[in-house]
């Protein structure tokens, strides 16, 4: 028996070892439930896989007493985690889309992205305006948010409210509302609050006609630009829009595009380095790339317009302050 028992173990130490993928992500605790849920879904699809969670601190959760639009720097909560993807310290990162850069470093690309939530705005308010709305909460009564966009297009829609920058996980931003008097109400994303298991605090969901979302959402935090998509018997319509930031000045055009789905094989691996790994079940690509052209189309025509002067003063301003 004891033979055996030495060959058994002897087979286990010279066997093949479980490979094992590092997965970067920022130390927030929303972070790691977001990677939490993509790790499980990889373990899913790959049950012969360890997974390894490495989370790190990024210069966006270091600088927390400068709103995000004023520090400057590109790439806030994504820099250090492309550290280490360089250096070969992780196989891979999770993000939200709206904190990657527009560009994406050479080398780099995005492996994935996981089905949508709920893209829009949520309000959260101060204990003692539970059951207002943006409407009616007082004159003068002070909201935080670390978004460009969700203020300049709130200051337009709501102008007897003052907008003001708040900074923090969501932890803290909530922490910050309960515990001081300064804000009435902040707005967060309402995908991050349900899956911090926060739903029971979200007083008011925005609809587009008060504040569209982010390209991306849960969006970039530091230009004045959203967008709005709905399909609707084979039309894929996108509104999209550029604000100045107190909103006084803004810009919007919707344009529509036909989008054809039928039913089809699932696409394989895609070559174009711009997509790869993404992969859109049942979706032909010829409807992916009139989705992509209708936002250059309406992005064109949006310039053509004059959306880069509202969004070059904008940044002025920005700078400015």
């Amino acid at each position: 028996m004891s033979g055996n028992g030495n060959l058994a173990a002897a087979a286990e130490e010279n066997g093949p070892k479980m490979r094992v993928i590092r997965v970067g992500t920022r130390k927030s605790q929303l972070a790691r439930i977001q990677t939490d849920s993509v790790v499980a879904m990889l373990k899913a699809f790959y049950p012969g896989l360890q997974f390894e969670i490495v989370a790190m601190s990024t210069t966006g959760d270091k600088i927390l007493d400068t709103a995000l639009s004023k520090i400057g720097e590109k790439s806030l909560f994504t820099k250090e985690l492309e550290h280490a993807l360089e250096k070969n310290e992780v196989d891979l990162v999770v993000h939200s889309l709206k904190d990657l850069p527009t560009v994406l470093p050479p080398g780099f690309t995005i492996g994935a992205i996981c089905k949508r939530e709920n893209p829009y705005d949520a309000v959260v308010f101060h204990p003692k305006f539970v059951g207002k709305t943006l409407e009616t909460l007082p004159e003068k009564s002070v909201v935080g948010t670390s978004s460009l966009r969700r203020a300049a297009q709130l200051q337009r829609k709501f102008p007897h409210l003052e907008f003001k920058s708040i900074r923090g996980n969501l932890n803290t931003r909530l922490r910050k509302l309960d515990e001081l008097q300064e804000f009435s109400a902040i707005i967060l994303a309402a995908a991050g609050l349900q899956r911090m298991g926060w739903q029971h605090r979200v007083g008011q969901i925005l609809h587009p006609e008060e504040c569209m979302y982010a390209v991306g959402q849960e969006g970039g935090c530091s230009v004045p630009v959203a967008v709005h998509t709905a399909m609707k018997d084979g039309q894929l319509y996108l509104t999209g829009g550029v604000w100045s930031l107190d909103g006084s000045d803004s810009m919007q055009e919707t344009m529509q595009a036909t989008i054809r789905v039928t039913a089809q094989l699932e696409d394989g691996p895609e070559d174009d380095p711009q997509l790869v790994g993404i992969t859109a079940r049942n979706i032909p690509r010829e409807a992916q790339l009139a989705a992509e052209n209708l936002g250059i189309s309406l992005a064109s025509l949006l310039l053509n317009k004059g959306a880069k002067n509202i969004l070059d003063v904008a940044r002025q301003l920005n700078d400015a302050h």
